[in-house]
């Protein structure tokens, strides 16, 4: 067994890694820790089983797939107990920051003597646009694997911290932390600011990720929903959602549209789009979480950029 070892933040990114040759084993995190209940004790079997549940209500995502795919996955880190050395590849999306922290929580834990080095992509040339780690040339991954991020104790504990706290029932623990700076993960605030957003809105009881799927609806005017869906993606900010995480978002919105094709926006949707009636009492859910918290407990106030709890 080598002594390094890669963790990846998915399928397709270890199949790309493997054709860069370097040295070290490979574990991909198959995880999306960005949606439904998560706690803190990464692992444990109290863990994986509010994982299952949450994937298997809301993405029938059946026990054998998930043992083959997670479980097994996570029982091969557990096995790489050896190395001294091991690289996290992650993105700058919220989808990939709050795997990253939860597998730093991890490692915190369970492998306290590595040094453990970050390899995180976003923002890579002159202009506005971030990449994910897929979009770059080989010559360019190697260039971040040479130059990547030695994390000190301080940074992984902080990493534990922040993780703790996305777990814990209140998001405004969250918000209030204002120590990014001090540690090396360049994108996390901006992630954790769009996790903030994923709160219903006190204007319209949509949140951000919601208002937009209204918005590009009605403006782009799609004709049909798997147009719609190709639209969000490209203009879905810094969440690094997948299409079956949309497909979720617009299944729950679909009382507001007319027809998906082509698509139209219904009356009432079209009236909550601009702020003139709430959805808010349509959508809740109880049993609705992000991280810790339950998403309907809580309001996110854009005027002032704050959380409120109900």
């Amino acid at each position: 067994m080598s002594s390094l070892l890669h963790i990846t933040n998915g399928d397709s990114f270890t199949e790309r890694l493997k054709g860069l040759k370097l040295k070290g084993d490979i574990i991909t995190w198959r995880e999306m820790l960005c949606e439904g209940k998560t706690e803190t004790n990464v692992g444990s079997e109290s863990f994986w089983k509010t994982r299952f549940e949450f994937l298997h209500k809301n993405y029938k995502v059946t026990k054998s797939s998930f043992i083959e795919k997670t479980l097994k996955e996570y029982r091969s880190l557990c096995n790489h107990k050896q190395q001294d050395h091991i690289v996290l590849w992650f993105e700058y999306d919220l989808f990939c920051q709050v795997n990253m922290l939860a597998v730093l929580s991890w490692l915190k834990a369970n492998r306290k003597y590595a040094e453990i080095a970050l390899v995180c992509s976003g923002k890579e040339d002159q202009t506005d646009k971030l990449y994910g780690l897929n979009e770059l040339s080989d010559e360019k991954l190697l260039d971040l694997y040479e130059s990547r991020t030695i994390l000190s104790q301080d940074d992984i504990e902080y990493a534990d911290y922040v993780w703790q706290l996305y777990c814990s029932d209140n998001p405004i623990r969250l918000e209030n932390l204002r120590d990014f700076g001090e540690f090396q993960f360049e994108y996390l605030a901006d992630a954790l600011h769009s996790h903030l957003q994923r709160f219903p809105s006190i204007k319209n009881g949509l949140n951000a990720l919601e208002n937009r799927v209204l918005d590009l609806s009605a403006t782009t005017k799609p004709k049909s929903r798997r147009q719609l869906l190709g639209t969000i993606l490209k203009n879905q900010g810094n969440y690094g959602f997948g299409d079956t995480q949309f497909d979720r978002i617009l299944t729950t919105l679909k009382p507001l549209y007319s027809s998906f094709n082509p698509v139209r926006l219904t009356k009432k949707g079209k009236e909550i789009l601009e702020g003139k009636t709430s959805y808010y009492s349509c959508i809740r859910d109880n049993d609705d979480y992000l991280g810790g918290a339950l998403k309907y407990n809580y309001l996110y106030n854009t005027d002032s950029d704050r959380i409120l709890k109900l």
